[in-house]
């Protein structure tokens, strides 16, 4: 497989949650519908966080278990950094730039899009990675199947990315924040076509950690406050449940 196609297979990945923005642009849903996709984007979010926490723990343990001390300290610095500058980097963001002053208002849907945006785009340029380094090993076979996997798990990414804003997104957010969540997806696979590093591995997974425990902090709110609570906490389920079941294609090629 040539440099390019390795390259392809990371853009196809990472473009499939162009596929579920469009849903950003049903304009003026029910409070009902709005507060179910908001708990459904909640379930999804909730299984990337236990995702990315158990992939970026593993190398940590294996160090551990293994007696590689060294090793061992420096995956447990690069998971406790990243996952310190994911959370408070939004944190800052949002105090600096998004409210202003005592008592302002929470993020707008835009801002929450873009900021949920941001971690799944963290989190898939951990993806990338690892289709890049599969490709580049010779594990043709399981880089597809990895692009297939990733590439289900990001369509479901767009709809969480898209639930917050209530309808009626312009073209250029629903463009802005497919590059955010899935350009990381490609140059990721760039990257691990070129090299390949647990550390770098694992701390940018827990930035994305970081990251979507700081928008679950936003979205768990939202969603408690929503009518129809029984209709609402179907929403998480189905969210997770959705996630998970896409994520059962890469345990299917043994990744």
């Amino acid at each position: 497989m040539t440099s390019v196609q390795m390259v392809l297979l990371g853009a196809a990945a990472g473009g499939t949650i162009f596929l579920g923005l469009p849903l950003a642009r049903i304009k003026n849903p029910p409070r009902t519908l709005q507060g179910f996709l908001n708990a459904v984007a909640t379930g999804i979010l909730f299984f990337l966080l236990y995702d990315v926490l158990s992939n970026a723990s593993a190398p940590v343990q294996a160090a551990l278990t293994k007696g590689h001390h060294g090793t061992f300290i420096a995956n447990l610095a690069a998971l406790v950094v990243g996952l310190t500058v994911g959370l408070l980097a939004l944190v800052f963001f949002e105090q600096h730039f998004l409210r202003r002053g005592e008592g302002a208002a929470p993020p707008t849907g835009i801002a929450l899009g873009y900021m949920i945006a941001t971690g799944i785009g963290l989190h898939n340029f951990s993806e990338g990675l690892a289709i890049g380094q599969s490709a580049t090993t010779g594990a043709l076979q399981l880089a597809v199947l990895l692009m297939i996997g990733f590439g289900l798990h990001n369509l479901t990414e767009g709809f969480g990315i898209a639930a917050p804003l209530g309808g009626g997104a312009s073209w250029g957010f629903i463009g802005l924040a497919g590059l955010i969540g899935g350009g990381p997806t490609l140059i990721g696979t760039i990257i691990g076509i070129n090299m390949r590093s647990t550390l770098v591995f694992v701390l940018f997974l827990s930035l994305a950690a970081g990251s979507i425990i700081y928008v679950l902090s936003q979205l768990l709110p939202m969603i408690r406050r929503a009518q129809m609570q029984h209709l609402v906490m179907s929403g998480l389920i189905v969210g997770f449940v959705i996630a998970y079941s896409t994520d059962l294609v890469l345990v299917a090629a043994g990744a």
